[in-house]
């Protein structure tokens, strides 16, 4: 705003004469009116405001772009992201029908829910008008119920892609020198959606997966250009040749990406680093992934991985011995300066990395919820474990549950886990498809018409593409009969999450 004012006040002092308009997305606040009065401009200008509170990254992904609702809503008490999450839900509500079923897991999706019901009732979503809702079910979940996940290392080709490249709002931006150019030292930028179909094929899959099915594509159109030149082909033939032809620039993109992937992926150092992800999912050593960590502090390996095990660590065994939490503490500082001091401070307010007080659940949840897989098929997976190479995620083991039978069945497990839960019928529906049953059993899958149902899963402080790569899997197998939408305050990793938590980053 400040900065704003400083603009037209330069204009001033020259004698320019303009009309000023300001718009603020999605709505404007008191705050910033006040320092435009303030800074003696506010008369000057124009305010309004548009009401964009969703934005599609793809057919089946919604952000509501809110950056750091995680660190305001965990860190600084600061729960206003909240509003805009329930307001953005709530005009796809006066879209598409009130959604009838909804359960939600955590503090700040319980009060979505609350926030939810009191614009409902402002500002009714006429359900006689509308008949069947589109959306059958409603699943909000807090990313603190499960702040494993983001911790790991994503193993599909679209997590690898954000592990490594970071994808921002559907794109990649690499060195041309990646995609096979001769000119080093530009940037080109490479999307990344739904409309490239090879990579709607093969975004989801696991990255060792994906370098054998390029492989295959590849030697394919090698075969057919062959049997092109040896023998005399029918009109029809060739225009088949030469629509497969047409797919050689994605082919040809996305092996350069995989390329690039595998620098990376085929260092000693991965795997390490992959193996001590899975001891620490497994609490098999305490000693070794201690260990592992210091040695990592020591030789001054960049923080953020430091911390990213760390939290993983500290979650896992419900926070760490004193003396190991303290030890540890005081070596980042050491090894990394005491300006991180605020970013220890952080962590620890927001939970991720503590002092233990209670013993560890992790194990069973674990077991309850089935979450470590011994036998992992990667190229024809029958469980979403596939994503991680033998960890499924905690949060889609529990939106399985929350469309196979509501959470009433794992009720105890829903209480070993950060905040309190909801399963509600809402009203103002007509439709007679959705009605819950009662005693945890299932919602119906088809609506009245005998389409598919659809659930909207909305994470509250960030989603990894490797979970929404497990709903799209779930909703493929026979027999869940959900698709599924995904909302999103802001695409994440392990990374991204810990980087708003470090004071000079945001």
């Amino acid at each position: 705003m400040k900065f704003i004012s400083s603009h037209i006040q330069n204009d001033i002092s020259k004698g320019l004469q303009k009309e000023y308009f300001v718009y603020f997305v999605p709505r404007r606040t008191v705050v910033c009116e006040k320092i435009f009065e303030e800074e003696k401009v506010h008369h000057l200008l124009t305010l309004g405001e548009y009401p964009l509170y969703a934005l599609p990254l793809d057919e089946d992904v919604l952000s509501f772009d809110l950056d750091y609702s995680f660190r305001e809503c965990q860190v600084d008490g600061d729960m206003s992201s909240l509003w805009h999450v329930a307001k953005a839900i709530h005009k796809l509500e006066l879209s598409f029908g009130i959604i009838p079923n909804l359960r939600a897991k955590g503090k700040a999706s319980t009060k979505v829910a609350e926030i939810l019901t009191c614009m409902q009732e402002e500002e009714p979503v006429n359900s006689s008008e509308m008949g069947a809702a589109e959306i059958n079910t409603l699943i909000l979940i807090d990313r603190e119920v499960d702040m494993v996940t983001p911790m790991c290392f994503q193993l599909t080709y679209e997590g690898l892609l954000d592990e490594i490249l970071q994808i921002s709002n559907g794109s990649v931006e690499v060195d041309t020198s990646v995609m096979g150019s001769q000119q080093d030292g530009k940037k080109i930028k490479i999307p990344l959606n739904s409309s490239d179909k090879l990579y709607k094929e093969i975004r989801d899959l696991n990255f060792e997966v994906v370098v054998q099915v390029l492989r295959q594509k590849a030697t394919s159109i090698q075969q057919d250009y062959a049997e092109v030149k040896s023998t005399s082909q029918s009109v029809s033939e060739l225009k088949d040749f030469v629509k497969k032809l047409n797919s050689l620039p994605e082919i040809a993109r996305h092996v350069n990406l995989a390329q690039h992937l595998q620098t990376f992926t085929c260092k000693p150092s991965f795997h390490a680093r992959l193996d001590i992800e899975q001891t620490l999912l497994e609490m098999q050593n305490f000693d070794i992934c201690f260990e592992y960590i210091e040695e990592m502090i020591h030789k001054q390996e960049p923080i953020i991985n430091v911390l990213r095990l760390l939290v993983l660590f500290s979650i896992t065994n419900s926070g760490l011995p004193k003396k190991n939490f303290d030890y540890l503490r005081r070596e980042i500082l050491h090894s990394y300066g005491f300006e991180h001091m605020s970013t220890l401070y952080n962590l620890e307010k927001s939970g991720l990395f503590k002092k233990q007080e209670t013993r560890s659940n992790w194990l069973a949840i674990t077991k309850a919820l089935q979450l470590i897989s011994d036998e992992t098929d990667t190229a024809n997976p029958n469980d979403i474990s596939y994503i991680f190479s033998g960890y499924a995620p905690l949060s889609i083991r529990l939106v399985q549950h929350a469309i196979r039978s509501g959470w009433r069945s794992i009720e105890e497990i829903l209480k070993l886990l950060p905040g309190p839960h909801l399963d509600l019928k809402r009203g103002g529906s007509t439709s007679s498809s959705s009605d819950m049953l009662q005693g945890g059993q299932p919602i119906p899958d088809r609506v009245a018409d005998g389409r598919r149902a659809l659930a909207l899963v909305v994470f509250i402080g960030g989603v990894t593409f490797a979970e929404i790569a497990a709903l799209r899997f779930l909703s493929s197998q026979e027999g869940t009969g959900y698709d599924f939408i995904v909302g999103t305050t802001k695409m994440v990793n392990g990374n991204t999450l810990i980087e708003t938590l470090i004071p000079n980053n945001s």
